[in-house]
């Protein structure tokens, strides 16, 4: 059921956003080249994304500003979500195969229960996870995060290269984080 709360709320908004947007040239999904539900936009294509800040599961807070010229990916979960559970193990190995690279790893946690989350993340993830029960942060992307899971990657300049709208796998991940990592971040002045 919080599932599908969450869906129905991020579908209404979605529609509005795209409602308000009807006389633009395109919405930036359309501008974005879409295969087997990933959709992976070109650097001059890319949007800024949102502001990604909250307090962490864990205690304390992030801010993803503090991230900037690194590859960050953000994965949308919650414990109830048996998907979710599935491709935990490959977030984290994914993870730890290119963060060396300059690539961090972001959980947002949605429609859960505080207690529950921590636990789900007990030796499954090392890297942290925001709370956000209401689900407010996958409300402000151009290309919207519309299922649990999901998957989006920012570029080294903060901007929105990709959204995986299903569960991923390493062999899947990976290759896409690599990509976008191997990217040389837009010179200071035209970001």
């Amino acid at each position: 059921m919080p599932a599908r709360r969450w869906i129905v709320g991020l579908l209404a908004a979605v529609t509005t956003t795209a409602a308000l947007a009807g006389c633009s040239s395109g919405s930036q999904e359309e501008r974005c080249a879409n295969t087997d539900g990933v959709i992976e936009c070109a650097p001059d294509q890319r949007s800024a994304a949102p502001k990604l800040a909250g307090e962490l599961l864990t205690g304390g807070s992030y801010d993803v500003t503090n991230d900037r010229g690194q590859v960050v990916v953000v994965n949308f979960w919650g414990s109830w979500c048996a998907p979710c559970r599935a491709e935990a193990d490959d977030l984290e190995a994914t993870y730890q195969a290119t963060k060396a690279s300059g690539v961090t790893f972001l959980g947002i946690n949605v429609q859960d229960n505080r207690d529950k989350a921590i636990a789900f993340e007990e030796g499954r993830v090392t890297y942290p996870s925001i709370f956000d029960p209401p689900s407010r942060l996958a409300l402000g992307f151009d290309i919207s995060p519309t299922t649990i899971p999901a998957t989006v990657v920012l570029d080294r300049d903060g901007k929105v290269a990709v959204v995986i709208r299903s569960a991923v796998t390493q062999e899947r991940l990976r290759p896409v984080v690599e990509r976008i990592a191997a990217e040389q971040p837009a010179p200071e002045g035209s970001r």
